[in-house]
């Protein structure tokens, strides 16, 4: 909905503006069409150059996040703590061997299919599997562990900002293409050099217009899309670092619910439950069979 807002006022207040200094839009609706043609296919085209298939497939999610926001919501950070700590409470109390049947087939699991949101995403369930298959091949050591977890986290997260990188370069160039556009634009006017004053005016405006709307879809639009759909992620990530503080407090020894403690700092604070409901949540959950 903010964004929405934002691109009204955007709208509003720059042609509105120009309104009212005396400007006329004719000129401005006029060229933009042929405008746009050339700088949005320059755009265009220096995304398909530059980018691969694997990252244009996930344009059209990525461009969905900016209206809808992060993916995870407080109900689910709350439920990945529910979900680790039944994990971390599993392994205290019947050893890494009872977590096999969970983590070798989780889709059957009876503590994973509480919580499908997280069971459907494909890299929380790999990841926190992945991590306790490690834990079961004797792989305990604190630090050798978090540090796989980062690496993996890392590689996650350099994938998952392929747009915004994308959407920032774009914005980076659309002010140039607006002077190539401004620039042909110009050609087209010396070109007919010999037209009345009045005509080669138009044509300077018309001109004039890609140079407008480079910048104006550069700063105005694109490059804030970009940073919007980049901290978006940037949240996103922080559900993984919650598994991966949790994780790793178990392993050095922890209680299970102290380690759930551990991870409910790593939650962001808009999200973040309190001590007491989440001890709430812990202690409504049913026993595991």
């Amino acid at each position: 909905m903010l964004q929405i807002i934002g691109l009204v006022v955007l709208f509003v207040c720059v042609f509105g503006g120009f309104l009212i200094s005396g400007g006329k839009l004719e000129v401005v609706i006029e060229a933009a069409p042929h405008e746009l043609l050339t700088i949005g296919g320059g755009a265009l085209a220096g995304l398909l150059i530059g980018a691969s298939m694997y990252s244009l497939k996930k344009v059209g999610g990525d461009l969905a996040k900016i209206m809808s926001g992060p993916k995870w919501k407080t109900s689910d950070f709350r439920d990945l703590l529910c979900l680790l700590f039944l994990l971390a409470k599993t392994m205290k109390s019947k050893g890494l061997i009872a977590l096999e049947q969970h983590i070798e087939k989780p889709e059957e699991s009876s503590i994973f299919k509480r919580y499908p949101k997280i069971a459907k995403d494909h890299f929380a369930l790999a990841f926190i599997c992945d991590t306790l298959r490690m834990m079961t091949m004797s792989l305990e050591d604190p630090l050798q562990v978090e540090a796989a977890m980062e690496k993996q986290l890392e590689k996650h997260h350099h994938e998952a900002l392929e747009t915004a990188t994308a959407l920032q370069t774009m914005a980076d160039g659309l002010p140039a293409l607006g002077i190539v556009a401004a620039v042909l634009g110009v050609v087209k006017t010396m070109g007919a050099i010999s037209e009345p004053p009045e005509v080669l005016g138009r044509m300077i405006g018309s001109a004039l217009v890609g140079t407008f709307m480079g910048v104006f879809l550069a700063y105005g639009i694109v490059g804030p899309l970009s940073v919007r759909l980049k901290s978006i992620i940037d949240e996103e990530a922080l559900f993984y670092h919650v598994i991966r503080d949790i994780l790793v407090a178990h392993l050095h020894g922890n209680a299970a619910q102290v380690s759930v403690e551990i991870g409910r700092g790593s939650v962001p604070s808009e999200a973040q439950p309190t001590f007491q409901e989440l001890e709430e949540a812990l202690n409504n959950i049913p026993k595991v069979e």
